[in-house]
């Protein structure tokens, strides 16, 4: 039985069919991995950005893309290195102009229009961004996607062991964060 991302992939396979089909992932995918990228870089216009290079790089890429993960996965696995390199580049330049990472992550979650999110939701978004960018993406995953720790393990290579352990620190760091600015 042939799923529908089987059958997608067997589109995008075919240079017939190749555009409406990547059309199709576009708009399957797009607000998930909005929003992975999003939890990760915090703003709304580098969020567009980066999400308009994971499908730029996901087109460029097709005949290589084997088939041996789900089409998410690649897809997800493509926004967090494209996020990770966006983060990398602002931390250099953080470095460079002496601010601490979670000052300017602050600055970018409170100056950000887009979200009109209550104090509760502004503190939760603070505290993520406090965390080292590894238990950041697994928490993410893991709370706000509602992905399973084998899917996240797909995604990021990690074991499934390694990822419950990065996902418990981080719920203590979180917890730890909003006591303390309480």
């Amino acid at each position: 039985m042939k799923t529908a991302d089987s059958s997608l992939e067997e589109r995008l396979r075919d240079p017939a069919t190749r555009r409406d089909a990547f059309a199709e992932l576009i708009s399957k995918f797009s607000e998930p991995l909005y929003w992975q990228i999003r939890r990760m870089v915090q703003n709304h216009d580098d969020t567009n950005d980066l999400l308009q290079n994971v499908f730029m790089k996901a087109w460029q890429s097709l005949d290589m893309f084997r088939g041996d993960a789900k089409l998410s996965t690649w897809l997800h696995k493509i926004a967090i290195n494209e996020a990770l390199t966006h983060l990398q580049t602002l931390r250099r330049r953080q470095t460079e102009s002496l601010d601490s990472e979670e000052s300017v992550a602050a600055r970018s979650i409170e100056s950000d229009e887009w979200i009109d999110g209550d104090e509760a939701a502004l503190m939760l978004r603070r505290a993520v961004a406090s965390l080292p960018t590894k238990q950041q993406i697994v928490f993410n995953m893991k709370y706000f996607d509602e992905m399973k720790y084998e899917e996240i393990a797909e995604i990021t290579g990690t074991s499934v062991g390694a990822l419950k352990t990065s996902y418990h620190l981080a719920v203590k760091k979180i917890e730890q964060f909003l006591q303390d600015r309480s």
